[in-house]
């Protein structure tokens, strides 16, 4: 028997209170919706330790089609905590990074969809422009543009 191993990262998950906003949101920013549906049921629950459960998820895809994030939006059981407010320094703190060409462009169109700057945009050395925004719901997003060698 083969000795196990990560293959690779398939998806991040976040929990939402509107499905179709965070669609809207993540679109502007560049991501394509691969696919939309329903999981419910006690056989999902046993996954992920919630029971008899009713979720709505959309799957949404990179540029590059490497990576996906799937938003969710519970409709049972009712969600019990709400984590979008934490700062950086939380424990267990959630943040997405997406590196974009024209930092300034994104940021700019995004904060017309509603998101606001965290900080500031700062340079990291000659490697990254770099900066955090809450997007969609209060969600913490983190950008980044390259600015030496890709």
């Amino acid at each position: 028997m083969a000795s196990p191993k990560l293959r690779y990262m398939h998806n991040m998950g976040i929990v939402v209170e509107s499905l179709d906003a965070a669609i809207s949101f993540f679109s502007v920013l560049g991501l394509k919706l691969e696919g939309r549906g329903m999981v419910e049921g006690e056989w999902a629950g046993r996954v992920t330790g919630l029971g008899d459960q009713s979720v709505e998820i959309a799957m949404m895809v990179t540029p590059d089609g490497h990576s996906r994030l799937e938003i969710c939006q519970y409709h049972k059981p009712a969600v019990i905590a709400d984590h979008r407010a934490a700062p950086v320094n939380a424990l267990g703190y959630m943040r997405i990074m997406f590196n974009v060409e024209n930092l300034d462009g994104m940021v700019a169109k995004l904060q017309e969809h509603g998101a606001e700057l965290v900080g500031e945009i700062m340079q990291y050395e000659n490697t990254y422009r770099l900066c955090y925004i809450r997007g969609c719901e209060g969600l913490l997003i983190g950008l980044a543009e390259n600015i030496g060698a890709d």
